[in-house]
């Protein structure tokens, strides 16, 4: 966990989409290994989230009480994966819930999900919105959405489009990564086959989200994450990209992704920054996106690892800003073939929101 200079909060990393061996299209991929594994890496938080249809929603009696599901230093939510015809949906919580009622609902209308998932105080995140299970859902009930799925980033393009066609209709939906890994790394490379060879390219953290939250629990994690307070990157070796923006000009970047400002219709700066991990001197591309729409390129400096702009957003209309960067990966070589499957893509941030309804 890293702790931010600018606001009071900490950084902490994790993967909010993986399968254990209760899946049973899961293979080699125990609580145990994979918690170990997370352990190892230095990772704050996981969640496990097997897929409820293969037990008929039991997931409290099977993956959450398997005795491997335990960890002292990784920060373990409950959820599950609701596996239903209209699509997928991580059901994200704190402490254990009724995850039954979810599961016998799951052909119901939305606004009857809407209430139950209220009456629950569950988190309720769209998984892999292009996909064969794609989310089919209302977006209304959603509280962040996978625009990451797996270290293999051609099959997450629409799904970024997706997000971006939610947020320029006046959604502020907060997004995250998910591995969606099945299949354990196997102990002996010699063992490479056809369901454990997704391991080599996709395991915890390929992608990683990173989250800022105001302390280190798992309530905590997830108000930030439903507030967009988080960036995704391809591997956890992988740097960290903040933006942030100073609005009044005062020469302080009081604003970061998540916030919603009430802009004058005068310029602002935007600073996007690159922490943590990376190629050492590497100058990274950065396509800024606003409304939908690319509005810039630029490079982050070698020695700052920042870039700036500059732009205008309309008094009278809302307007979004995002970044992506491009270029080298940094080696995982604990999942040495996920390098590849990213391409040249290392990570994402949420938007900075200007004149949105938070009621909407």
């Amino acid at each position: 966990m890293t702790v931010s200079p600018q606001q009071s909060g900490i950084w902490l990393k994790g993967d909010w989409h993986m399968h254990s061996c209760h899946s049973t299209d899961s293979t080699n991929n125990t609580p145990s290994r994979i918690i170990r594994f997370a352990e190892r890496m230095g990772f704050d938080y996981l969640a496990i989230t097997d897929h409820d249809v293969h037990v008929q929603g039991a997931v409290a009696q099977h993956t959450w009480v398997d005795p491997e599901y335990r960890s002292d230093l990784v920060l373990l939510f409950y959820g599950a994966e609701l596996t239903a015809p209209r699509g997928h949906v991580n059901i994200l919580a704190a402490e254990p819930y009724d995850h039954q009622r979810v599961f016998d609902a799951r052909n119901a209308r939305d606004w009857n999900l809407l209430k139950l998932k209220q009456e629950l105080g569950i988190h309720w995140s769209a998984n892999h919105p292009n996909h064969k299970n794609h989310y089919g859902f209302s977006f209304d009930l959603a509280d962040s959405v996978e625009i990451w799925n797996t270290s293999v980033w051609p099959k997450n393009v629409a799904s970024v489009r997706i997000w971006d066609d939610q947020l320029l209709s006046g959604r502020m939906i907060g997004a995250r990564g998910g591995s969606d890994n099945h299949h354990g790394m196997p102990d002996d490379p010699a063992l490479i086959g056809p369901l454990t060879r997704e391991a080599t390219g996709n395991y915890v953290g390929t992608p990683t989200t990173w989250v800022f939250a105001a302390e280190r629990s798992k309530a905590a994690l997830l108000q930030a994450l439903k507030h967009g307070r988080a960036s995704i990157s391809s591997n956890p070796y992988n740097p960290r990209v903040e933006l942030v923006a100073d609005c009044d000009g005062d020469g302080r970047f009081e604003t970061t992704m998540g916030d919603n400002v009430m802009p004058s219709g005068g310029p602002v700066t935007f600073e996007v920054r690159l922490s943590e991990g990376g190629i050492p001197r590497a100058n990274y591309e950065v396509r800024i996106i606003r409304n939908r729409s690319e509005f810039a390129t630029i490079f982050t400096d070698a020695v700052t690892r920042t870039a700036r702009f500059v732009d205008s957003p309309h008094a009278d209309e809302w307007t979004y800003y995002r970044v992506e960067v491009m270029g080298p990966q940094a080696p995982y070589p604990e999942v040495p073939n996920s390098m590849a499957l990213s391409q040249n893509m290392v990570a994402l941030s949420n938007p900075i929101y200007f004149n949105f309804d938070p009621s909407f």
